[in-house]
C-alpha cells in the first residue's frame, strides 16, 4: 500500500511540473529501443498484468495515464505526508528528478522476462535436469575415433587448437553430470533482454566428473578436448531424445568457449517455452575436486608446447590459461552476485540500467556487430558494480602499490550507482586507466596470484573477487578505450542537459549503434581474402585465428596511431550458432574500425621518433618496424634530427583524412591487406564539394586563384582601401562587416573569382561571379535627413561619391552604383555598390543607417502621423504594411546578419568540422531542390550548430574535445540527417549559437509556425526564432525535409552490413507535377550542378561578351531571377522548388486548395475554365486552366525553357 502511494505521489508531482514523459509504446521505435516491439515477449496479455506484481515491478503509468490513474484512484484531498514528501525530495535527489525516476520504473519491467511465461522454462529445465543425470557413461577412446564415432551420428566435437591426432596417448570418455545448477544472471534474476531479438539466454551449469581429468590436462589443450567430448556427447543425446533444437555457440568464435544452445520449437507443448523467447545455455564446468592443479594456471605460466620450438623457453599462455579457469568460475559468480543483490537493494535496478546502457552501445551480442572483446563478459557488468559496492584489493602491480579504491556503500539509489559506474569508466581525468592500472574486486582470501603477473602479461587486469579469472582477458585496449569515450559521452550529456531536454532517451533508449553518426571516421576492411601470417603460439593462446588478427590489428593501430585518436572501435558481426554438425565456427568476412579523433592532434602532418642518435636502441628498431618504408630521418629547423614519417597531402580534404591514410598504411604492411579490401566511407563526401576538375583547370588557366582564404583576403584588401578614403567622404567610415557565406567558409562551393581581362576566355556557362556581401557603417551625424525616402537618396550619392574616390584611388577596381527591385517600396533600403577587384572578387556593399529604423517604428507604432496630411485608412494601411516590410528586411540585413556572421565564423574556427559539415547539408537540401527557396542558408548554419555547441555553448563544457563534438564533417552530417528524420516542429530548437550558457538560462521558446514558416529556431539574439524560418519552410517542404531525412538515413544504415554509393543521397527526384528543363548552355552556374555535363561548358569555350560589352554580370542567374518570376506570378497555384546551385530542372507541385470546382469569381487569383457539367445548375462552377498556366510558364521562359513535362497525379 505505502508502495502504490508512493508511486501516486511521484505521478502526481510529475504531473504538476507538466514534464512529458516516455510512454512505454516508445520502446519499440524503430531508432530508439533496446528491444524489438513486436517481440512475442513483450505482448501485454491478460496473464501478465497479474504477474506483475509478482515481479514487484508494476507497470507504471506514465504522463496523461498517471494523471488519470491518480485521479481515479485519490478520492480525498488530502496534503501529503511527511513520508511522501521525503520520496518526493528522495526522486529528485537520488534519480536527478522525478520524472527521471519514473521513466527508469517505466523501463525496468519491459527489459526483463515475465514471470507468467517462466513455467513452461520450469518445467523443461526439471526435464533436462532428469535426462542429464540418467545419460549412460561411455568408455574411454582415442579422441579422433570418439569424433568419428559422433560423427556418424550427425554430431561433430568442437575441438580447439592445438587439434588431438590418432597417436594422441590420453583419452576421452563420457560420464554423467556430477552436479546441475542454474548459473549466471537468470538465476538471481538480472537478465536483461538485449538487442536485435537476442534471447534471454538461461546458463545451466553441468559439472564435469573429476573421474575425467587427469593432472597434466591443463598442457596442450587436453582439457578443452576433453570438454568438447563431452558437450558432443550431451548434443547427441538431446537432439535424440528430447523435443528441442541443439546448436553450438562460440563466443568470439573461439571454439574453447563452446557451449550448447537449447531453443523450444514452438509446438505448444507444456515445456514450450517460446513465448519466453528465452534459450538454454548448457556449459560445461570444472569441478573443485579437479585433479587439475590450479597454481599451474597463473598468467605466467606457458601451457601449450610446440614442436618447432622445443629446447627453448617459451612465452607464456595468459589467454589460455584464463579460459581454463573460467570453467570453475561460474558457481563462484553466482555466490557473489547473490551476495550484492542480498546487501545492495539496489544493485538489480543498477545492474539492468548499465546492461541496458552498454547493449544499446554494441557492449555485448546482438544481430548486427558489436564491439570486440565484449561478447559473453556479461560477468564483467556486475562485477564491476560489486567493486563499487565492496571496494578493491589491496595490490602492488606494475612494481608500484596501487591506491586502493574504496567502497561506495550499499546504500545508494539505482541510478547513483549506475552514475558511479560510468564515473569510474569515464570521469576526465579518468578515474581509472585500464592500460596503467590493474584493478582486484575486494577479495575474502586474498590474491590466488602474484598480482604483478596479471600486470605483466594482460593489457587489461580486472580480476573477479575469486580472484581467480582475469575478465577483461582478450578484451583489446582499443575496446576498453571506447568503452571509456562512451562512458564520458554519456556523463556529458547527463551533467549537461536542461531541465527541459529529456536525456533519458539518449542514454537509454536510442540505439547508439549506428556507424555514420558515432565515429568521425568509418573504414570496412574486408578480411576474406586476407591471409596474414600469425605466430602458432598466438593463435593457440587466443583460440582462434580470428581473434589473434584482430589482437594484433587492435594493437598495431593503437600503436600507429596514438594520440590522433581518442578511441578506437573494432567492430564485428555477433557470433552466430551453428548446427551441431559442423565442427568451428565461421570466419569474420569483415570488420568495421570506427575511429574517434582528437583534434588536436589527428591531422598533423608529421609523426616524429627516435633521434640520430638512438639509431641503434630498441625503440628505433620498433619505430622502423612499424612505419616500414615510410620511416626515414629528417632534419628540422631547430636543428634536431629524427626518424620521422611524414604524410604528404595537397588538399585540407586530404589532410582531414590522414588517420584513414595511416590505418590504411598499417593494415597493408603488417597484414597484406590490400587497398581494395579497405573502404574509408568518408572518401566520397569529398567530391561533392569539389568543383569538377576541368572547371578549376579553366579557371587557373586565366590566373584565378579561389578558395575561401583567398576571398577573404581580397575582402581584406577592399576594406584598407575603403578606409583610405576617409578625408574624401563627408562621413568618417567606421566598420566594415561582411555577411557573406564566402567569407565564413560555409558556401557550399568555395569561391571563385573572374579577373576582368582574362573573363572572354572562360565560357559563358562558367561565368558567374557571386556578390559578396559588406556593410558599411559610417559615424552618426545630425545630417542624415528624417524621411525615409531622402534617407534612400543619400545612400546613393555616398555610393556615387566613394565609387568615383575608390576607382581614382585604386586602378583596377571597378565601382558601380546599382538599385535593387524597383517594384520595392521607396523606403525599404535598395541601394548598393558594386565592387569588382584586379584580381576579379565582386562585393556589394550596403549602408546601415540607425535612423532608419527609429522612422519606420514611428509608422508602424502610430496610428496617425501628425507632422504629415491625414491620409485615408486605406493608404496608411499601405504605408505601414511597407513599413513592415521595410523594418523586417532592415533587421534581418543590418542587425542580425553581422551577429550571425561573426557567430558562424568563431565556429567555423573553433570546431574544425563545423564549416564541412554546413556545407555538406546545404549541398544535400539544395539536390533536393529546397535550399533558399524554401529553408534559409542561415537557417542551415543554425541547425548545425546545435550538434557542437549543445546547449551550454562555446566556452563552456562544449568544447571540440568533448566526446559529443563530431570531428568530421561527414559525421556532423549524418548527426543533422539524424535529427531532421524525428524532428517534430511543434518543439522548437533553441541552439547557444552567441555566447556560453548553462541549462538554467535556455530561454521558454514557443514554436510558433505560420502558414509560411513551421520551423522555430531560436537564438538568444532571436529568441522567437521567426528571423530566418518566417518565410520557410512551410508544412510542405517541412515534410519533405522530413521524408528525404528518412530516405537518406535508410541508405546510411547500409554501412553495417555494405559499402554504399555516397551520391545515392544526393541523387534529386523527380516526383513532382511538373518538370521544367532548362537550357544548361545559358545557365552560369551550371557546372555547379549536381550532375553536370561537362559538353556544355568544353563546347562552348569561345563565347563572346555580352551585348553590353560586359563579359559577365556580377550575381547574374537567369534561373534564380525565372524562379522568383514564377514564384510572383504563381504564388496562389503552384509550389516551386528548383536546385540554386546551377540546376537545370525545376520542379512544382499543384497546390490542392485549387484543384477543385469553385464557383466563378472575378479576380479568382488564377487562372480558370468552365467545368463542363449537362446540369444546368452547376453551369458556374469553374476549375482550374492547367494548360494555360502551362503556356504562360513555357512564354515567360522563352530562350530559357527547353521542355516542360507533367505527371499525372
Amino acid at each position: 500500500m505505502a508502495l502504490n502511494l508512493k508511486r501516486k505521489r511521484e505521478k502526481a508531482a510529475a504531473a504538476s511540473n507538466k514534464k512529458r514523459h516516455h510512454s512505454l509504446t516508445h520502446l519499440g521505435s524503430e531508432d530508439a529501443s533496446p528491444i524489438d516491439a513486436s517481440h512475442p515477449s513483450e505482448e501485454e496479455t491478460p496473464d501478465d498484468n497479474s504477474s506483475a506484481g509478482e515481479e514487484g515491478a508494476e507497470e507504471i503509468p506514465v504522463g496523461d495515464n498517471a494523471h488519470e490513474s491518480h485521479g481515479a484512484d485519490h478520492k480525498s484531498k488530502k496534503p501529503p505526508t511527511g513520508e511522501e514528501l521525503r520520496v518526493i525530495k528522495d526522486a529528485a535527489e537520488l534519480y536527478r528528478s522525478g520524472s527521471f525516476k519514473l521513466q527508469i520504473d517505466a523501463l525496468l519491467p519491459h527489459v526483463r522476462p515475465k514471470e507468467s511465461r517462466k513455467p513452461p522454462l520450469d518445467r523443461f529445465l526439471h526435464s533436462l535436469h532428469a535426462f542429464l543425470v540418467s545419460l549412460p557413461s561411455l568408455p574411454a577412446q582415442n579422441p579422433i575415433v570418439a569424433a568419428q564415432n559422433l560423427a556418424k551420428q550427425g554430431v561433430a566435437v568442437p575441438y580447439a587448437l592445438p587439434l588431438p591426432t590418432r597417436e594422441s596417448k590420453w583419452r576421452v570418455e563420457f560420464e554423467k553430470p556430477s552436479d546441475v545448477t542454474i548459473v549466471g544472471t537468470w538465476a538471481n534474476q538480472l537478465s536483461v533482454k538485449q538487442k536485435d531479438g537476442v534471447q534471454f539466454g538461461v546458463d545451466v551449469a553441468i559439472e564435469m566428473p573429476s573421474t575425467l581429468f587427469q593432472e597434466k590436462d591443463y598442457l596442450d589443450g587436453r582439457f578443452f578436448h576433453k570438454r568438447s567430448f563431452y558437450l558432443a556427447t550431451i548434443a547427441a543425446a538431446i537432439s535424440t531424445s528430447m523435443s528441442t533444437d541443439v546448436f553450438y555457440d562460440a563466443a568470439q568464435g573461439d571454439p574453447r568457449l563452446s557451449v550448447l544452445v537449447l531453443r523450444p520449437r514452438n509446438d505448444g507443448s507444456q515445456n514450450d517455452f517460446s513465448k519466453l523467447h528465452a534459450e538454454v545455455r548448457i556449459i560445461p564446468t570444472l569441478p573443485p575436486s579437479s585433479p587439475i592443479p590450479l597454481h599451474r594456471l597463473s598468467p605466467a605460466h606457458s601451457n601449450v608446447r610446440l614442436s618447432a620450438e622445443a629446447g627453448r623457453q617459451q612465452a607464456a599462455t595468459p589467454l589460455y590459461n584464463s579460459t581454463i579457469l573460467l570453467s570453475t568460475f561460474p558457481k563462484s559468480e553466482l555466490l557473489f552476485t547473490h551476495q550484492l543483490k542480498e546487501s545492495s537493494p539496489a544493485f538489480r535496478d543498477a545492474h539492468t540500467l548499465l546492461r541496458v546502457w552498454a547493449h544499446q552501445r554494441g557492449y555485448g551480442g546482438g544481430s548486427n556487430i558489436c564491439v570486440r572483446g565484449f561478447e559473453g563478459k556479461g560477468s564483467w557488468w556486475s562485477s564491476l558494480l560489486g567493486l563499487l559496492v565492496t571496494g578493491e584489493e589491496s595490490s602492488q602491480a606494475n612494481g608500484k602499490k596501487a591506491s586502493q579504491r574504496r567502497p561506495l556503500g550499499r546504500g545508494l539509489s539505482s541510478y547513483q550507482l549506475f552514475r558511479a559506474a560510468l564515473d569510474f569508466l569515464g570521469n576526465p581525468p579518468a578515474k581509472h586507466n585500464f592500460a596503467d592500472n590493474a584493478v582486484f574486486v575486494k577479495a575474502t582470501n586474498g590474491h590466488r596470484f602474484p598480482p604483478e603477473e596479471y600486470a605483466a602479461h594482460h593489457p587489461a587486469v580486472f580480476v573477479d573477487p575469486t580472484s581467480t579469472v582475469n575478465l577483461l582477458a582478450g578484451v583489446p585496449l582499443s575496446s576498453l578505450e571506447s568503452l571509456m569515450h562512451d562512458a564520458r559521452k554519456t556523463l556529458e550529456q547527463l551533467n549537461g542537459s536542461s531541465a527541459n531536454e529529456d536525456v533519458f532517451a539518449e542514454v537509454f533508449l536510442k540505439d547508439q549503434c549506428h556507424l555514420s553518426t558515432r565515429f568521425d571516421a568509418v573504414i570496412r576492411v574486408d578480411l576474406s581474402r586476407t591471409s596474414p601470417s600469425l605466430s602458432a603460439l598466438a593463435v593457440m593462446d587466443h583460440g582462434s585465428f580470428d581473434s589473434a588478427l584482430l589482437s594484433e590489428v587492435s594493437a598495431i593501430l593503437r600503436r600507429g596511431l596514438g594520440d590522433r585518436t581518442q578511441a578506437i572501435t573494432i567492430l564485428h558481426p555477433s557470433s552466430a550458432v551453428r548446427a551441431i554438425s559442423e565442427t568451428q565456427p565461421g570466419r569474420l568476412s569483415r570488420i568495421h574500425i570506427g575511429l574517434n579523433y582528437n583534434p588536436e592532434h589527428a591531422f598533423r602532418l608529421v609523426d616524429h621518433g627516435p633521434s640520430a642518435e638512438e639509431q641503434q636502441s630498441e625503440e628505433a628498431t620498433r619505430f622502423r618496424e612499424l612505419w616500414g618504408e615510410k620511416a626515414e630521418l629528417r632534419r628540422f629547423k631547430d636543428g634536431r634530427i629524427l626518424e620521422s614519417v611524414v604524410w604528404e597531402v595537397k588538399t585540407s580534404d586530404e589532410r582531414a583524412h590522414i588517420p584513414a591514410t595511416i590505418v590504411r598504411h598499417l593494415l597493408h604492411r603488417h597484414f597484406g591487406i590490400a587497398a581494395d579490401d579497405i573502404q574509408t566511407l568518408q572518401t566520397p563526401f569529398d567530391a561533392l564539394l569539389r568543383l569538377p576538375d576541368d572547371v578549376v583547370q579553366l579557371h587557373q588557366n586565366s590566373g584565378s586563384l579561389g578558395g575561401f582564404k583567398a576571398a577573404i583576403s581580397a575582402f581584406d584588401d577592399v576594406v584598407k582601401k575603403l578606409k583610405a578614403l576617409d578625408d574624401q567622404l563627408p562621413l568618417a567610415l567606421l566598420n566594415i562587416s561582411p555577411v557573406s557565406e564566402y567569407l565564413r567558409y560555409t558556401s557550399a562551393y568555395s569561391p571563385l573569382p573572374i579577373p576582368t581581362s582574362t573573363a572572354l576566355a572562360v565560357p559563358e556557362s562558367l561565368r558567374y561571379l557571386p556578390a559578396i556581401e559588406i556593410i558599411l557603417e559610417f559615424e552618426k551625424s545630425s545630417k542624415w535627413p528624417d524621411d525615409l525616402h531622402a534617407i534612400q537618396k543619400i545612400k546613393l550619392a555616398f555610393f556615387e561619391s566613394i565609387a568615383t574616390a575608390l576607382m581614382a584611388s585604386s586602378p583596377g577596381i571597378k565601382a558601380s552604383v546599382v538599385v535593387g527591385d524597383l517594384r520595392t517600396s521607396g523606403v525599404q533600403d535598395q541601394a548598393g555598390l558594386e565592387i569588382v577587384t584586379s584580381q576579379g572578387w565582386a562585393f556589394l556593399a550596403r549602408i546601415w543607417h540607425d535612423r532608419e529604423a527609429t522612422l519606420l517604428d514611428r509608422i508602424i507604432n502610430s496610428n496617425k502621423n501628425p507632422l504629415r496630411p491625414v491620409l485615408s485608412d486605406t493608404s496608411f494601411g499601405k504605408e505601414r504594411r511597407e513599413a513592415n516590410e521595410a523594418r523586417d528586411l532592415y533587421t534581418r540585413r543590418f542587425i542580425h546578419a553581422p551577429r550571425h556572421h561573426r557567430a558562424v565564423a568563431n565556429l567555423c574556427h573553433h570546431f574544425s568540422a563545423y564549416s564541412g559539415a554546413v556545407r555538406l547539408v546545404k549541398r544535400w537540401l539544395a539536390s533536393h531542390w529546397l535550399l533558399q527557396g524554401h529553408v534559409s542558408e542561415e537557417a542551415v548554419e543554425i541547425l548545425c550548430a546545435k550538434f557542437f555547441v549543445g546547449t551550454s555553448g562555446i566556452g563552456a563544457s562544449s568544447t571540440e574535445n568533448a566526446p559529443t563534438v563530431p570531428k568530421s564533417k561527414e559525421r556532423a552530417f549524418a548527426l543533422v540527417v539524424e535529427f531532421l528524420k524525428d524532428w517534430k516542429w511543434e518543439e522548437p530548437l533553441f541552439v547557444p549559437l552567441y555566447e556560453s550558457s548553462d541549462g538554467s538560462s535556455i530561454p521558454e521558446v514557443h514554436a510558433l509556425g505560420s502558414k509560411q514558416g513551421v520551423w522555430t529556431i531560436s537564438t538568444a539574439e532571436d529568441k522567437g526564432g521567426r528571423m530566418w524560418t518566417s518565410s520557410g519552410p512551410d508544412a510542405v517542404a517541412a515534410q519533405r525535409v522530413r521524408s528525404l531525412a528518412r530516405a537518406a538515413w535508410n541508405i546510411m544504415q547500409k554501412t553495417d552490413a555494405e559499402y554504399y554509393d555516397v551520391k545515392g543521397l544526393f541523387n534529386p527526384l523527380d516526383d513532382y507535377h511538373i518538370l521544367i528543363e532548362l537550357d544548361p548552355s545559358v545557365l552560369p552556374r551550371y557546372y555547379h550542378c549536381f550532375n553536370a555535363n561537362p559538353r556544355i561548358w568544353s563546347r562552348s569555350g569561345d563565347a563572346s561578351g555580352r551585348r553590353d560589352g560586359s563579359p559577365f554580370r556580377i550575381g547574374f542567374d537567369p534561373a534564380k531571377l525565372f524562379i522568383e518570376d514564377l514564384e510572383r506570378t504563381f504564388a496562389e497555384t503552384l509550389k516551386f522548388f528548383y536546385d540554386p546551385y546551377g540546376g537545370d530542372r525545376i520542379g512544382a507541385v499543384w497546390l490542392p486548395a485549387v484543384d477543385k470546382a469553385r464557383p466563378f469569381r472575378a479576380l479568382g487569383g488564377f487562372s480558370s475554365i468552365p467545368l463542363p457539367t449537362e446540369k444546368s445548375k452547376d453551369k458556374a462552377l469553374v476549375t482550374l486552366n492547367k494548360q494555360s498556366i502551362l503556356d504562360e510558364i513555357e512564354r515567360m521562359g522563352a530562350g530559357l525553357v527547353v521542355k516542360i513535362t507533367t505527371r499525372q497525379q
